[in-house]
């Protein structure tokens, strides 16, 4: 694997991922932003914002398997959330672990949350964005 995830001295342990991704790969992949639609584009999980966070790693994922990679070469995730508060936290949370189970994926690699207002269309509650890297 050409990504290694820790928790350095120094920085606090965050149960939700590590801190840092080294990579050692040489070819990087950026995937879109992705939404809770299936494969035919109808969105997953209306009003559930959990399903709509695991939905989004499975597109990932796929998205990686397309590019030769898994989910275990991601470098960084960047999460979008509409009307973001801290309550929602452990819903997100939920739809995390949910798809990390499913995925096989321990730990998550580093992540950055960002509020918003809104996304491309009114039912679509998070977008979730990844860079990878592969050897």
């Amino acid at each position: 694997m050409a990504i290694t995830l820790v928790n350095p001295d120094g920085l606090p342990t965050v149960d939700a991922y590590r801190q840092v991704a080294v990579a050692s790969g040489s070819r990087m992949v950026f995937i879109a932003g992705q939404v809770a639609v299936d494969a035919e584009g109808a969105t997953v999980g209306d009003g559930d914002l959990a399903a709509q966070v695991e939905q989004c790693y499975l597109n990932i994922s796929a998205a990686l398997a397309a590019a030769g990679g898994s989910f275990r070469d991601v470098a960084k995730l960047t999460v979008y959330v509409v009307d973001w508060t801290p309550g929602k936290m452990p819903l997100l949370m939920d739809g995390v672990s949910r798809a990390t189970g499913k995925l096989g994926v321990v730990p998550v690699p580093p992540a950055t949350l960002i509020g918003v207002a809104a996304l491309d269309v009114p039912e679509h509650l998070v977008e979730i964005e990844a860079v990878a890297v592969l050897d």
